[in-house]
């Protein structure tokens, strides 16, 4: 297969494109910078340049998009988390929708924050979106791949939980805290978290692009969904740590701003409804055993 990603610099990006290497496959890479090897690509979302004479891929996996969990929310960062997503799915699928070569699958990132702050409410791909200025993103985000839907080319948006690798991602930010002993539960603890380890990721993303039974939302979570208390605890377990200083939801706010409403204490409990009824079956679908992997993957203990 003829494969083509953006975002491959990143942590799910670079784990994929290593997989499909693995699996024989031929992969390019769509990159902003200018190309350093015969499989780079280059292309400029904010600016609308992408030549599809440069394009030959049988399918494309879409990851490209600013970190939402770097820097302080103002205007200015809202609007590159927005556009970043926005318009270059937009881009991307406007162009292969008139190529005269479309791949048969497209599929693209998105995230569970479409989903808001929904306490104790379970959440499968039929949930309508929240309220706020993640779930606004995540529908416009899903919303520009249409130009390729239209096309025929079958899209998949997965809806990608937290993400646990020590490589990068959220994990790897807890973990000096709770290795000195000063990690605790965000807020009141009670707040779900869908979390998935990179591995699975992977290997959902693999099916995606295979399973032609997969097409539009699928939740890229593990079924073992917990609490940010019972996350907490876990992990002070698997490193041996005591969990005793609790991050107040007010002093969260204090030092984050709208960043931590949406990403620290709303509550988001996704069920991986569309993947589980399509027989797929995860590797860690438990958080200790996942947080195991996890830490393990790089010596991460």
């Amino acid at each position: 297969m003829r494969g083509l990603v953006t975002g491959g610099s990143g942590l799910v990006g670079s784990a994929l494109i290593k997989a499909l290497r693995a699996d024989g496959h031929e992969v390019s890479q769509l990159v902003r910078r200018a190309p350093r090897s015969e499989d780079e690509i280059q292309w400029d979302p904010s600016s609308g340049v992408l030549d599809p004479a440069q394009i030959s891929a049988e399918a494309v996996v879409h990851l490209a998009a600013e970190n939402i969990a770097e820097g302080r929310w103002n205007e200015q960062k809202k609007a590159r988390i927005r556009d970043s997503r926005v318009l270059g799915t937009r881009l991307l699928c406007e162009v292969l929708a008139k190529h005269e070569s479309p791949p048969k699958v497209l599929v693209c990132a998105s995230a569970i924050g479409f989903y808001g702050h929904r306490g104790e409410t379970k959440l499968d791909e039929t949930a309508a979106p929240g309220e706020g200025f993640l779930p606004r993103v995540c529908v416009e985000w899903e919303g520009a791949a249409e130009p390729a839907r239209a096309a025929g080319i079958r899209v998949v948006s997965l809806r990608v939980g937290v993400v646990l690798s020590n490589e990068g991602g959220a994990l790897a930010k807890m973990l000096l805290p709770f290795k000195l002993g000063l990690g605790g539960r965000i807020g009141s603890g009670s707040q779900h978290m869908s979390w998935i380890t990179l591995g699975d990721l992977v290997s959902v993303t693999q099916r995606a692009i295979e399973d032609e039974g997969l097409s539009g939302p699928v939740n890229a979570v593990a079924p073992g969904t917990v609490t940010n208390l019972e996350f907490t605890k876990a992990l002070g377990r698997a490193l041996g740590r005591p969990t005793l200083f609790p991050l107040p939801a007010f002093a969260a706010r204090l030092v984050l701003g709208e960043m931590a409403e949406d990403l620290l204490l709303a509550s988001i409990r996704v069920s991986p409804a569309e993947l589980m009824e399509n027989g797929f079956r995860f590797e860690n679908p438990e958080l200790n055993g996942a947080l195991a992997v996890a830490l393990e993957e790089s010596g991460g203990r």
